[in-house]
């Protein structure tokens, strides 16, 4: 494949073709999961606050945040985003994102989101480098979510997903691969309220906890199963406006994977790894169980537990409800994906139409992705003017 180990994109192939105690006998501890695009941020703003975006004023791409932002968001609302992926490694790879959302009622709110992940040509070789096969990869999901309004502050959502995983087909060093295909929900809960402090000053503050891609294992071989990367998010924001065309908003996420760690596992007389299992939880196991003893189930403890969660913080900065200026800053230990960037991004806006580019900029070595942009443009005709 082209450039394998390096692509998170191919973080499912990888799995099928090194067994997850073969990974941990090398010293990888990250979580491994099928259909990993689902994890991309999509959007520039988004990207702009290093994906602490729980907290930023609603708008059509908080369906990727959390879908209980869209009641907040207004009457509708439009956005396409899109991203020249990895461009220093390959040049046929792109990732797009379309989502709209439209006010039923005062209460309700429907979304729908496309996500497009084209991983350009790939070349398949044999054991003896010999190509066997070239295929067009990608990887789509599709989204639609409900989102009701329970007070004046605070709404529920719920998201139906549908994820089409085409990353080869064919028989490659013995295993026979096929498209995959998966069904999945997010829950999402957001509150958020406004305080007036004088006629010139103003507070905001939300919250919001969304679990997204709960659902079906993905099936590439008829070897195993991968899970999807099921995900807990927490985040909050705190908004500061000295008038109503002004704001400050300062914000944090954090996000844990809900899939099974890798085990420890034995070694044998000569140090070869056996499959028996000396630390840690079996990680065949059910969606349901994968929930509950994400938590619980790592081998090196509590400590390992608290490695697992990613952290990012960031900001937003509004000038007479034109101008936008992002930064923040995103944390992943380095034994569990090393993903470590800072992240930067500007916006502007005309009448309805806005502009937003983000710039992602990667501070560990080992993270692949390097001074990546992201491109939005949105149409908002409709915005709650407590929003703005």
């Amino acid at each position: 494949m082209k450039n394998p180990i390096l692509s998170v994109a191919y973080a499912a192939m990888i799995t099928m073709m090194f067994p997850l105690e073969a990974l941990a006998q090398l010293g990888h501890r990250t979580l491994t999961t099928g259909a990993s695009f689902l994890l991309l941020s999509p959007d520039a703003r988004t990207t702009g606050v290093a994906e602490a975006s729980t907290g930023l004023l609603p708008d059509a791409n908080s369906v990727f945040t959390n879908a209980a932002k869209l009641s907040f968001a207004g009457n509708k609302g439009l956005s396409f985003s899109y991203t020249p992926w990895m461009r220093q490694l390959v040049k046929d790879e792109h990732l797009g994102y379309l989502t709209a959302f439209h006010q039923l009622s005062w209460r309700e709110t429907l979304g729908i989101s496309v996500k497009y992940l084209d991983m350009g040509e790939i070349s398949f070789r044999d054991e003896a480098g010999n190509l066997s096969q070239r295929y067009n990869a990608g990887e789509i999901s599709i989204d639609a979510s409900y989102s009701r309004l329970f007070s004046d502050h605070f709404a529920m959502a719920l998201t139906a997903r549908y994820i089409h995983s085409n990353l080869g087909s064919g028989s490659f060093n013995g295993l026979d691969m096929d498209r995959a295909k998966a069904f999945a929900v997010d829950f999402g809960l957001y509150s958020e309220r406004s305080y007036v402090n004088s006629r010139q000053f103003s507070k905001r503050f939300a919250w919001g906890i969304n679990v997204s891609n709960i659902g079906t294992k993905l099936n590439y071989t008829n070897a195993k199963e991968s899970f999807l990367p099921m995900n807990l998010r927490l985040g909050a924001g705190y908004g500061l406006n000295n008038d109503p065309d002004n704001r400050l908003t300062l914000l944090l996420d954090v996000t844990k994977l809900l899939v099974p760690s890798r085990p420890q596992y034995l070694l044998d007389e000569r140090g070869n790894i056996t499959t028996e299992i000396e630390k840690g939880r079996d990680p065949d196991r059910s969606v349901p169980s994968a929930l509950i003893t994400s938590f619980l189930d790592a081998p090196g403890g509590f400590s390992e537990e608290l490695s697992e969660v990613a952290v990012s913080g960031g900001f937003e900065f509004c000038y007479y409800r034109q101008f936008f200026i992002r930064s923040g800053y995103f944390y992943e230990h380095p034994e569990k994906g090393n993903r470590q960037h800072f992240a930067a991004g500007v916006g502007f806006r005309v009448k309805s139409l806005q502009v937003d580019i983000g710039y992602l900029a990667p501070m560990a070595r080992r993270y692949t992705v390097r001074n990546e942009l992201k491109f939005t443009v949105s149409f908002h005709p409709w915005i709650k003017s407590d929003n703005e």
